[in-house]
Order: C-alpha cells, then structure tokens, then sequence
C-alpha cells in the first residue's frame, strides 16, 4: 500500500465549510461505493491542540455561564483570572493576558483599558461560539505572533450551504436560561437561510445578573463605614453585568471559493469589577469582517480585513457610587446619594476610552510534494488608543486629563513555516515569524498644575517613539511509536512588545496609578518607556497513549520550562523629589497594604507539568454508557531576578468529571479542587487563599428539536477564595483613604442552580 499521510491530511483540511447534512435531509449522493478498508497511523496536524471544542462539545454550557472564557476551564494547562461576570482572562501555564494571542473569527481583538476590563472574549456570547481551538506553550509561527504563552482560536458556526440539488433551507434556533445565584437570566436567537451558493446569518443574544452571593458571609452587612454601599454579609459587590451582543453575517459560494462578510456589535451598560477600583459603565462596540477562502490544485489561501471600534467608559457603580454624609444613614438602611456638602464626598470621576483597530492577513498552505508543506503569510494590524479622563470634582479639574493621547501601535508580521511527514512515524515542522512593531503616543496634559505636572512635563519632553524587530521561532516533532502511542517535543523562542499602558502611563500621582490595574490586585502603576520586548525560550515534551481509533480513550502528559528574558513584571517605585507622588519611602518596604508599581523589564522563569485523560468506566442496558475524563495542572512562577514569586499563578488542581449517557439523557458529576495558595508575590503583598474542593451536578436531555439543560453549581455551597481572583475591591470607597481593607480575598460564587432550554426550527 502507497502511503501518503500528508496528502491524506491535507485532503480534509483543504475542504471548505460545506454542511452534509441540513435539517435532516440526506445529502445528494450520485452513487454508492463498495465499504474500502484504510489500515495504518493516523496523522495528526502538528501541533495537536491542548483542546479543542466544537459547537457539540458547548451544548448547555450557555445555561451555565454568560462569560466566554469559562468555556475553557478542564483544558489541560489553562486556568482563568477573574474579573467582570463576562471578562474573564485566560492563563496558559502561568502566561496570560496579553501573553497570549487570542483571536476571535481571526480578528486579533485588543483591549481598550486600563483596566483591560474588555478582554477578546468578552467580545462574543458562548452561545455564539462554533470552535475554540488552544495552542499551549510551542505555537506554531502561522498561529502565533506578538505572543509569549499560546494561542486561542474562537470562531463563531461556519456559514451554512446546501449540497448541489437541495432546496432552499431556513433554519435556526432559540434560547433561555436561569441561575438562581445572582439573578441571571438572558436569551438568544440565531437564525439561518442558505442555499448552493449564498447564506445568510443572525445572531443575538443578552444577559444580566445582579451581585452573586458567596458560600458563607465574608464582611460585616450593610453600611459599616461611611462611603460603604448597603451589601449583605455574603453578597459579593460589583459582579452584576448586562450585555447585548449581535451578529449578521452573508456569505456566497462558488465552486471551492468562499467569501463572507460580517458585522458584529457589543453593547454592555453596565458591568461591575470585584478586583477594580472602577467599574464599566459602557462599553460600545461595531466590528466588520471580510473574509475569502479557497481551495486550489497547489493548496489553499486565505484573506481576511476587518475593523473594530470601541467606545469604553468606566465609573464607580452602584456598589461604588452611593456615599453617604455622616447622618444620611437611618433605620439601619442607606441615605440617598450625598452632595457637595459637609460630609460628603465627590460622587463620579468618569474615565472614557477609544479604541480603533484595523488589521488584515494573507495566508497559504502549499502541497509541495507527498511529504511537504509549506506555510506562508503576512499579516497587518494598526491600532490608535486614547484614554481620558474629564474634569470632576474639586482636586480633578479643570482640564480633561489625558492617561494617553494619540496611542499608536502598530504592527506588520510575515512568515514561513515547513511542515514534512518523512515517513509514517516522523512528523517534523519548522518556523520563522518576524515581525516589526512601532508604538508613539503623543502630549499629554493633568488635571491641573498641582496634579503630576512635573510627570506630564518629562514625558512630554522624551521621545516616545519605539520601534521593536521581533524574531519568532519555532522546531517541533512527533514521534508515532505505534497506532497507540507517540510522542511531541519542541523548542521555541517566541516575542511580545509591551502594550501601550506598560510604555506610556505616565502619572505617579496615586490616583491616577490605580487606574492602571490589569492584574487586579489593587496597586497602583505607572508605565516605564524604557521597556524592551520580552523574549521567551520554551522547550516542551509530551507524550500520548491513547486506542487505534482516537475516538475510546486518552491519555497526555506534558512536561514544559520556559525562560523569558526581559520579562515585563513589576517593582516598587520611589522618588526621593515630590514629583514621585505615590512613590515614597514607605512604599518600599510595606509588608501589607496597597502598594504603587512601575512597570520593568527582569528575568522569570516558568515550569510545570499537566495531565489529562479520558476514557469508558462500563456500559449496560439499564444504566447506560459510563465514561470518565480528569486533569491534573501544574506551574511554578520564579522572578530570577529578584527571586520573588511571579503574580497570580494557580496553585496544583485537578479536575475529575462522570458521566452517563443514556438515551437522550446526559448526566454529569463533576469534582474540581485546587491546592491552597502559598506561594505569592512579596512585591504586590499578594493575598495568599486556601485550598478548596467543590462538586457540580448536571442533567441534559436531548429530543429532536428542544434540549432542556439543568444543574447545581457548587453543590454544598462551599466558600473559597479563588486564587486568581485578585483583590476585594467591589464596594464602598475604592480611592485612597479608602474604607476597602486590604487582605480580603475575591470570594468565588455559592450554590447556583440553573436551568436553560434551547428549540431548534
């Protein structure tokens, strides 16, 4: 038998997104052919994803949650930092952020904020989530770029088409759900008209929730400090959210070619941050998105443009908000909102931000021969930013404060990429990515001359402009022992430019400072222009048992270190002038407290190892089909130069799911525990959290057009702190001179029990 696996592969990857099946017709099937039976190693695109999840894999996970990252928790080596109900961030052994490149229907999204309350995957709904791809660690270069940590690939459904002879098709569906935690509830609408040669596409969708309780009470209840908002006891402040997210796209088709054209838009009101000083108070955005595919005889190209504004503003929230005078309290329940009065405090300091991104990308997949690909392509992307802030109150007035003005950065990438399959057992591939970055901002201006001026003088005087050469590569290789078993290894050097709130943030005065949070833990920072990229070299192993098929169990286990030079962490600013603002002497030696930060380039180094496995526990006609699935995660985060812990890295978990299936019904028991978190960073006083265990319960049952989802979260309502959760910031004053305290721990979410429904049409 000839063998030409890479062929082979490339014949399905090559295919466009053509639907075999629509509404339960059969496909148009010119002939039958006799059964062939094909016997040999099943080649697997390098590199094989650390998980991958298809609109199959996601049913009922909308009913659960209304924020898209948690759609990746239980794959191996990730882990979320928690921030607004739908802003979570995802971390890839111990990288997150920035760190990793994340894509949603290949836009690269940025986040336009201080903040970065407006992460990638706040940008689209889970129930309009199609696939999500994770790349851990060794990406490969037509994936990776201006990333040190991996990739994350979100697309929405593939456009539908008929086959060749089928009638018009219509097609969607509806959905709702409930938590009881918190009050959530929402919905969404999608729906579908297609033909041989067009389709049309809509999607919506909302939710809302109100403050989450926690498993046990945490603070005292109500008003105990004047500027605190009425919260009870257990009641976890700033995590209500509403959201509107809608879609509509239109694609045509002509042989193997494809073009589509969509337009997205995101509309958020209101979300509040537990682990921020401010809270969202809008956050608009409009996207389009122009794609072509086809396939050729040499292989494939693909074309992408699009386009994204954003509109963001933040202020203190209701949990925030609502200060009182001395006596405004009575009968054990809040005042009114206070004046200007005696008493009283300063109610709003509204923060708005712009973001304009535009990028494109041109890639190529070339069958050499039998055994060769080669990749290539180029990519463009040019982002503007300006973040500022209006007059308000008696201190910030009575200019417009400018945090950035005129940001700029912008980048172009091309690379080249060589995949080869030498004979069935070796697979080899190797890469280059350069890629040029060149960021500016322009004069900026304070409050007024008693705020930062001497800071806004010296950064208006320096030159800002930078620009970084970025050298990317990556060498990977599979081992196919056996149609049972094989083996990945690879290295890489993969780099990241600073973003333009580590370059440009300027003030050292300490309000301004913590207004300059992406981590969450309630410091404050300022930007350092002499930041260099940061440089990663990573080597990983792993290893792959799993049955001829693919299809019955698993087993990965994955060992990785990566060291990154010029590593973008944090160190306790100081000024011995009064142009230091914040950065005092006692700023560096407090051991507990919130502390003031300046962005610096250092050395880190990361390690660990992760697991996961999957396979059958029984079957039988009376209870079904058992199966078992589990991860085990760890990683260790050390600044070589200081020898500090590095931020918000996640403590050894482990996850263990059951589940039955039995005719339409799927059942899930589903065990998550996390060690305690001892090993924190000195520099931020870290607040360590202890370790926890919780058991979720959830039942789906599937009829021909309508599924019912229902469940427990947290099913004995136990407290815990999450780890990456950063810092209780979620009511009462949030500025210095605060009544917040330091050293209360994000409390995660009690008992939830939800219920969701979706009908098909």
């Amino acid at each position: 038998m000839r063998k030409t696996p890479l062929t082979l592969a490339l014949a399905g990857a090559l295919a466009l997104p053509v639907s075999a099946q629509t509404s339960g017709q059969a496909p148009h099937s010119p002939e039958t052919l006799d059964a062939v039976e094909v016997t040999g190693i099943r080649i697997t695109p390098l590199p094989q994803a650390e998980g991958s999840l298809l609109s199959d894999d996601l049913g009922g996970v909308a009913a659960r949650t209304s924020d898209t990252a948690r759609l990746l928790q239980g794959i191996p080596g990730l882990s979320l930092q928690t921030g607004g109900g739908v802003s979570s961030r995802p971390i890839i052994r111990g990288l997150g952020d920035d760190r990793l490149r994340i894509m949603v229907d290949g836009m690269d999204l940025i986040s336009a904020c201080g903040n970065h309350m407006n992460p990638p995957l706040s940008y689209i709904d889970p129930a309009q989530v199609g696939k999500i791809d994770v790349f851990a660690g060794i990406t490969p270069v037509s994936l990776g770029g201006d990333s040190i940590g991996g990739t994350i690939q979100v697309e929405s459904d593939d456009p539908l088409f008929v086959l060749r002879g089928q009638d018009l098709i219509r097609t969607g569906e509806v959905g709702t759900f409930y938590r009881s935690n918190g009050n959530a509830y929402g919905g969404n609408v999608s729906a579908k008209m297609a033909g041989e040669t067009f389709s049309i596409h809509y999607s919506g969708s909302s939710a809302r929730a109100d403050d989450y309780t926690a498993g046990e009470d945490f603070k005292p209840a109500g008003p105990a400090a004047a500027g605190r908002a009425w919260l009870d006891s257990d009641q976890v402040g700033s995590t209500y959210y509403r959201s509107v997210n809608q879609s509509l796209g239109l694609a045509v088709r002509h042989d193997q070619h494809m073009v589509s054209l969509t337009y997205s838009m995101q509309d958020i009101p209101e979300q509040g941050f537990v682990n921020q000083r401010m809270d969202m108070t809008g956050n608009d955005s409009e996207r389009i998105n122009l794609r072509y595919k086809g396939a050729y005889v040499w292989g494939s190209l693909e074309a992408r443009l699009y386009g994204e504004e954003t509109r963001h503003s933040m202020q203190f929230g209701e949990d925030k908000l609502f200060w009182y005078g001395p006596t405004a309290a009575q009968d054990g329940q809040p005042g009114p909102v206070c004046g200007m009065g005696p008493g009283c405090h300063a109610a709003g300091m509204p923060m708005d931000t712009k973001g304009k991104n535009t990028g494109g990308n041109l890639k190529a997949g070339i069958v050499l021969n039998a055994r060769d690909m080669l990749r290539v392509g180029s990519e463009v992307q040019y982002y503007q930013l300006d973040d500022y802030w209006r007059p308000s109150g008696r201190m910030m007035w009575p200019n417009t404060f400018w945090n950035i003005r005129d940001g700029q950065r912008d980048r172009h990438a091309a690379f080249a990429e060589w995949e080869a399959a030498w004979n069935p057992r070796w697979l080899t591939q190797i890469g280059t990515r350069f890629e040029w970055v060149e960021m500016d901002a322009g004069d900026i201006q304070s409050y007024n001359p008693m705020f930062s001026q001497a800071d806004a003088d010296a950064f208006n005087a320096a030159e800002r402009r930078r620009t970084d050469n970025n050298l990317d590569i990556t060498a990977l290789a599979r081992y196919m022992a056996s149609n049972t078993r094989s083996h990945e290894f690879g290295v890489a050097q993969k780099v990241r430019s600073p973003n333009l709130y580590e370059r440009y943030a300027w003030s050292t005065h300490g309000m301004a400072m913590r207004m300059v949070n992406m981590a969450g833990d309630g410091n404050g920072y300022v930007g350092n222009l002499a930041l260099e990229p940061e440089t990663a070299h990573t080597a990983s192993f792993s290893s792959n048992w799993h049955d001829a098929a693919q299809d019955v169990w698993r087993l990965r286990l994955t060992a990785f270190i990566t060291d990154v030079e010029d590593y973008i962490d944090a160190e306790r600013c100081h000024s011995p002038t009064m142009s230091g603002g914040a950065c005092t002497a006692g700023n560096l030696t407090a051991e507990t407290g919130f502390v003031y930060l300046r962005f610096v380039n250092q050395s880190a180094r990361l390690y660990g190892f992760d697991a996961a496995a999957e396979f059958p526990l029984g079957r039988s006609q009376r209870f079904g089909r058992f199966s078992a699935k589990g991860t085990l995660n760890y990683v260790h985060g050390e600044n070589r130069s200081t020898g500090d812990n590095l931020y918000n890295i996640m403590p050894l978990n482990a996850d263990f799911t059951i589940e039955q299936k039995i005719g339409r019904w799927t059942n899930t028991l589903d065990a998550e525990w996390v060690d305690a978190k001892t090993e924190v960073s000195q520099t931020r006083n870290e607040v360590p959290t202890a370790g926890y265990g919780l058991l979720h319960m959830r039942s789906r049952v599937e009829w021909k057009r309508l599924s019912i989802d229902f469940g427990v979260e947290n099913l004995f309502d136990r407290f815990y702190n999450h780890p990456l959760g950063g810092a209780y910031l979620g009511q009462g004053k949030t500025m210095p001179g605060t009544d917040v305290p330091w050293g209360i721990a994000v409390p995660g979410m009690g008992r939830s029990i939800y219920a969701g429904l979706t009908l098909s049409f």
